[in-house]
């Protein structure tokens, strides 16, 4: 059992770590101007290019880095420390892309990777958020083999920027889920509502509305009838990805507060002296150590898993739950701690922990609740057992 960073992985955490510190300078702009200028984001993605980390979940021949899961986790993590959601600005193209046809990935998936072009994931509804199942956008077969579309997504995440849409409809009347690859310029789509959120991403969130949207049978993404399937597979990359940008976002909050911490004289002592601030650096510790190590293995493990294997990718999937779940909900614990180290500089936003403190509370509601984590693993105990959930994979088998 091998628990240590081999050459390759630390020479990407080291080159993640190293763009993420070319980024760092943009977070006070994106902060006060709520986003950057075109000239900020051509300067971050001349770093990511030169840096070799575009698409990092995207195989080489198509364009992207082609990381492992492990690679991915590493990187990311790294990139979590950024605030302002400034990893965002690292393109990775959304998983269902993988399924995508010869001619779809010369018109999204490789100008995406390039960073030539953008898409969002439009899966949230008004009344369909952690239930995706629930959704009620519908794809009407034209008669001409293509198809209708009218509904509206809510929660968009970097659709203010988005060329193209992954889109979760039901092709009715069969009612069969399916993803469509939609160009945001094709007529009938229409940005109808751009929220403000606590956190400043340096993207937005916005409404969209499809309105008698017209796409031919080319834009199917992975078959008619997958689209759940896919949806899943989205969630559970993603829910591995937060788990490892939580726990970086962590370690950078609690960096700068025992820095703060050892230079901040109160009552003639260092805070740092003191018990209490003592107690909450430990807790902070425990939480983001013993996050990181179980979502590299869980990263591992995907790395490792037979594809074929139905009830292995089903336990995989309540393990990247899992991860989500505690991360997010340790990572939460470390930054409110280190605000409160910071006291009344904590609460403004021209440090880092606070807006670290805005940002991460989004990674208890986005890609599933922390509460559907909680059933998502424990349907997978009473399905399947504890005892995958619990152990290691033992050498000889398909892990």
């Amino acid at each position: 059992m091998e628990f240590a960073y081999t050459a390759r992985l630390a020479e990407l955490k080291n080159r993640a770590r190293t763009l993420a510190e070319k980024i760092m300078p943009f977070e006070d702009e994106c902060e006060r101007n709520n986003g950057l200028s075109a000239q900020s984001h051509a300067s971050i993605k001349a770093s990511v290019l030169e840096a070799g980390l575009q698409a990092i979940n995207t195989p080489s021949e198509y364009g992207g880095a082609g990381l492992s899961v492990l690679e991915q986790v590493v990187v990311q993590d790294e990139l979590g420390k950024l605030t302002n959601a400034l990893w965002d600005a690292v393109w990775r193209p959304a998983n269902p892309l993988a399924h995508a046809t010869a001619e779809q990935r010369e018109r999204y998936l490789i100008p995406a990777a390039r960073g030539d072009r953008r898409d969002a994931v439009a899966i949230s509804e008004a009344g369909a958020g952690s239930d995706f199942s629930s959704a009620t956008t519908t794809a009407t077969p034209d008669g001409k083999g293509g198809y209708i579309i009218n509904g509206q997504k809510w929660f968009v995440t970097v659709g203010d920027v988005a060329d193209f849409l992954i889109v979760l409809a039901y092709i009715e009347p069969e009612h069969a889920p399916t993803m469509f690859l939609i160009d945001v310029a094709t007529p009938g789509v229409k940005i109808t509502d751009v929220p403000r959120y606590t956190h400043t991403f340096v993207y937005e969130h916005p409404e969209f509305t499809f309105t008698d949207v017209h796409v031919g049978p080319e834009a199917v993404l992975g078959g008619v009838g997958a689209g759940l399937e896919l949806t899943r597979d989205w969630f559970t990359e993603e829910r591995l990805m937060i788990g490892a940008r939580t726990i970086g976002a962590a370690e950078r909050a609690l960096t700068l507060a025992v820095e703060w911490a050892k230079d901040r004289v109160q009552g003639g002592q260092p805070l740092i002296n003191r018990q209490l601030i003592q107690g909450m650096i430990a807790d902070s510790v425990v939480d983001i150590t013993t996050n990181r190590a179980y979502t590299h293995q869980v990263a591992w493990e995907f790395d490792h898993a037979d594809p074929t294997n139905a009830d292995q990718r089903k336990t995989l999937h309540a393990k990247a739950a899992t991860v989500k779940l505690a991360a997010s909900e340790a990572s939460n614990r470390v930054v409110d701690r280190c605000v409160q180290i910071f006291g009344g500089r904590g609460y403004i936003r021209d440090y880092p922990v606070e807006r670290l403190w805005r940002e991460l509370r989004v990674d208890r509601i986005w890609e599933g609740t922390s509460e559907i984590q909680r059933l998502v693993i424990a349907n997978e105990t009473n399905k399947r057992g504890l005892s995958a959930l619990l152990s290691f994979p033992s050498a000889g088998t398909d892990q």
